[in-house]
């Protein structure tokens, strides 16, 4: 009987909870079932087709509503959990209060741990993500990302794909490269989520519109009407035309509300004909707006768009007269959309607003897009995201852990519409600079860049770095607590008196101070760690421990500022932040709004630079060879454009679709007395002498990314070693060694360099000496107090030879051991 009951319980509560989760919506769920089985039945019948399960209509966004609902949920019925539990506890007492029964701080610490680490419940982690600010546009295409649940390990080539109904709602070009491609999608420009409608509205819209419930229907209009499906109910109607009509016309008057999209299906096949109606209104569905055409005329009329400019009327003014519309991808399948106002026939019945709509907002910056190889623009999707610019206008206010700033950002002499939407003239990231397109001495090979020496120091692509350091005065349990001091030489881990130099006497150092790798910046004294640490001290008191904040190793900069506060527990909270100023010099990374990336190879002098007849010099030189086999011809475009708009003094409209027609341009240039193809002729710098070809020079929008070699060179002589395997660690940051691997170690065994290849993985890495017993082959030891070596089975009659091995291999040996293998080494005689 319990079993029954808890089975009853299991589908009452977890079989298709949208109908309901108690035992009178039963029969409901019987009728959904039967519904499901029927149109598996049509399917092998032929009747319809297999649903796609890539189809945006198929999918819903999780917002943070119902994510967060989601956590409360489980941290709510975890808070239950335990006050039954205290209250089970508290009932042998006579009197017991509630209040002292429940734990409030189980809901607070659940939702706090979920949003600073971002793993939620099952195993979902990276759901909150820390808000990317490099720039302006990394951070608004960080807010409107959307991450496929599918794994990344799996090749869900169909997951990966772009769909046809990804028109208009997901940038085709703004994903990344690698494992998540296709998986991690950006909303395209004019893409919206819908929140959803209540169900009850619904519900009597549909009554009021003469839809019967499957309950109540007749089996004639069961055999003639068509469904009706609205959030998993099914209803019939007889004139499902009609109903449609009616919504969509009730829509576009405002009576009813704008979330809720219906679409007319119809499957035909051997004479029959099937017919359903959709109606969606809940939340998580994107939907992309479109002019809304009657009878071959769009709604919105010239008048309309001049009040718009006028800032009379604005968007809702659109919605609510019914010339715009939210269309899903549901619906957008019964509409027939014209791409251009002049291709608007009587047959179509919705128009599009913008063709760059389609595009994201990384994308929609790129001028001349069409003109690029695609994968291109992917690539500058992602870059764009690593420029340097004005992030945040408060940057000096505001504590980021990390930030950059660009000295002199300028806005994009070749703009884009969007870019006026989007605001991106006001916090660029980029720079205007002549761009030369010339091979020079081979310093510009495979990528590399050649920069004008004197345009640096001017302070072309300069820009200042910003570290936050913080030190917290903790309290510890017992009444101990931090200080923050000077430490005194003989303090456990005292760095030595050079590294304490810059501090003041309350330990912090000073505003404005030049500091370099390993500096203390805060000097802070902790109590002893451990009792035994007492224990020895009894004599003299114990001894405090130095946990000071120091600069990184690798790092310079002056003090910026130093801000001293409390936390919420009441510590002490110390803030410093150091910056340096980051001139662009060889080996740092810059790329065009094309793809095209490269490092600096060589910093030349102006005067050695090549010059045009009226002397202008390049700031940068780019190789002949970056273009053939990308095909990025829009930085050529753009090339031409930029010079265009450097001379007449206007930006240059390089918007997607609807650029300013690159012959257009080339008559200017001729006007201006300029070749046509932006080909000049140029000397050599060095040696005054004209170069044979005409050059290819304009000016290009170039962006400082934030790869900078300051930030990667690293070597390393000596340092730490792992405690496992003593090998040197690994990494920039810990001063990790060079990894010598396996392809390597190959070569130098096909060159058979033997003494190079001892050096590499044993004397430079882990070398150490085992003694071995000779009779039975196993790992022996020296007895410090006998004095002499013991085997663990022979005792000492036996010859123990000392042997020099890699410390890993000593360990496999014990390893091996723990398992109960015995490896006994057998030694030959020694050369």
């Amino acid at each position: 009987e319990y079993r029954m009951e808890r089975a009853e319980r299991l589908l009452d509560r977890n079989l298709l909870p949208h109908l309901g989760r108690t035992p009178d919506k039963r029969r409901d769920k019987v009728i959904f079932l039967g519904e499901m089985a029927c149109r598996i039945i049509e399917l092998k019948l032929g009747l319809r087709k297999p649903d796609d399960k890539d189809h945006f209509k198929n999918k819903r966004l999780k917002l943070a509503g119902p994510l967060l609902a989601d956590l409360f949920r489980i941290a709510f019925r975890r808070l239950c959990k335990d006050m039954r539990y205290q209250l089970v506890r508290m009932g042998m007492r006579r009197y017991f209060s509630v209040k002292a029964a429940t734990r409030p701080s189980i809901i607070t610490n659940r939702l706090q741990h979920a949003l600073a680490t971002g793993n939620w419940h099952r195993g979902r982690v990276g759901v909150t993500q820390l808000l990317d600010r490099t720039n302006l546009l990394s951070m608004l295409s960080h807010l409107r990302r959307l991450q496929s649940p599918l794994s990344r390990s799996q090749p869900n080539f169909e997951a990966r794909d772009l769909h046809p109904t990804h028109w208009g709602r997901i940038c085709p070009n703004e994903t990344p490269e690698g494992s998540n491609c296709g998986l991690v999608k950006n909303l395209a420009l004019s893409a919206t989520i819908s929140v959803g409608e209540r169900f009850e509205k619904v519900k009597a819209l549909l009554r009021s519109l003469g839809v019967v419930d499957v309950e109540e229907a007749s089996p004639e209009l069961r055999l003639k009407g068509a469904k009706v499906f609205y959030d998993g109910h099914i209803g019939y109607t007889e004139d499902p035309e009609g109903l449609v009509r009616k919504i969509r016309e009730m829509r576009r008057k405002g009576e009813v509300s704008h979330e809720i999209n219906v679409a007319l299906y119809e499957y035909k096949a051997d004479g029959v004909t099937i017919r359903e109606v959709y109606v969606n209104a809940d939340a998580g569905r994107i939907r992309r707006p479109l002019i809304i055409v009657e009878n071959g005329k769009p709604k919105v009329t010239p008048e309309d768009l001049e009040k718009l400019r006028r800032g009379e009327v604005d968007w809702t003014y659109f919605l609510k007269n019914g010339m715009i519309e939210l269309l899903d991808a549901d619906e957008e399948e019964n509409a027939y959309i014209a791409l251009k106002p002049e291709d608007v026939t009587p047959e179509h019945t919705h128009l599009e607003i913008v063709p760059y709509g389609i595009l994201g907002i990384c994308a929609s910056l790129i001028p001349y897009p069409e003109h690029n190889q695609s994968p291109r623009n992917s690539y500058e999707a992602a870059m764009a995201k690593q420029a340097l610019g004005m992030y945040a206008s408060n940057f000096f206010l505001r504590t980021d852990s990390r930030s950059h700033i660009l000295h002199y950002p300028q806005k994009a002499l070749v703009k884009t519409n969007p870019m006026d939407i989007i605001g991106y003239d006001d916090r660029p990231s980029g720079q205007n600079c002549v761009v030369a397109v010339l091979s020079f001495e081979g310093y510009n090979m495979e990528d590399a860049l050649i920069f004008n020496k004197s345009s640096v120091e001017r302070g072309l692509a300069r820009s200042t770095f910003y570290r936050l350091y913080e030190a917290e005065a903790k309290q510890y349990l017992g009444g101990e607590k931090d200080r923050f001091e000077v430490p005194e030489p003989g303090t456990v881990g005292f760095r030595g008196e050079q590294y304490y130099r810059y501090l003041e006497p309350d330990g912090i150092i000073a505003p404005e101070t030049e500091v370099s790798g390993s500096d203390v910046l805060v000097g802070r004294t902790s109590p002893p760690r451990f009792l035994e640490e007492y224990k020895e001290f009894e004599l003299r008191g114990p001894t405090r421990r130095d946990t000071s904040v120091t600069m990184r190793p690798s790092e310079k900069g002056i003090v910026d500022t130093v801000i001293v506060t409390k936390t919420a527990q009441g510590n002490t909270l110390v803030k410093v932040k150091v910056r340096d100023v980051r001139d662009a010099e060889l080996g740092d990374k810059f790329a065009s709004r094309h793809g095209q990336k490269g490092v600096i190879g060589m910093l030349v002098p102006q005067e050695d630079m090549p010059f045009t007849e009226s002397g202008i010099v390049p700031d940068i030189i780019i190789n002949p060879h970056a273009f053939p086999s990308r095909m990025t011809i829009g930085q050529f475009l753009e090339s031409i454009a930029g010079k265009i708009a450097a001379i007449i003094g206007r930006p240059i409209n390089g918007t997607a679709f609807l650029n300013e027609k690159i012959t257009d341009l080339r008559e200017v240039l001729k006007k201006l007395g300029f070749h046509h193809g932006g080909r000049e002729v140029m000397y050599n710098g060095i040696t005054g002498e004209k170069f044979e070809a005409d050059i290819f020079i304009g000016i290009v929008y170039y962006q400082k990314l934030h790869h900078m070699v300051v930030d990667k060179i690293h070597a390393r002589s000596r340092g730490q070693v792992q405690m496992l395997t003593r090998q040197p660690t690994e990494g920039r940051a810990r001063g990790g060694g060079l990894r010598f691997g396996e392809m390597e170690r190959d070569c130098l065994v096909g060159h058979g360099a033997a003494l190079l290849l001892k050096d590499r993985l044993l004397d430079e890495s882990d070398k150490y000496v085992i003694y071995v017993c000779e009779k039975c082959g196993l790992i022996a030891w020296y007895d410090a107090r006998q004095r002499k070596y013991v085997c663990p089975i022979c005792g000492d009659e036996t010859v123990i030879s000392p042997v020099t091995v890699s410390y890993a291999f000593k360990l496999l040996l014990q390893e091996l051991m723990s398992l109960c293998i015995a490896p006994r080494l057998i030694l030959e005689e020694r050369a």
